[in-house]
């Protein structure tokens, strides 16, 4: 299971790479994976203090950091 987060993980950066930076939603749109996958992905960046992740209006947006 943890080579599927990480190979999410990989999804998730690239997106926000390209992209600048997202919300759960276009996430979601974007990534063809399982939900829940996406969620466990972020974490594992977020852990990796590789997130950056702001309340904007009512959603969270999650850029990468540089």
């Amino acid at each position: 299971m943890a080579h599927r987060i990480g190979e999410t993980a990989g999804k998730v950066w690239k997106f926000l790479d390209q992209k600048g930076e997202g919300t759960l939603n276009q996430m979601k749109k974007g990534i063809k994976a399982d939900p829940n996958l996406i969620l466990q992905a972020i974490g594992w960046l977020a852990r990796e203090d590789k997130l950056i992740i702001e309340k904007k209006d009512r959603f969270l947006t999650y850029s990468l950091k540089r």
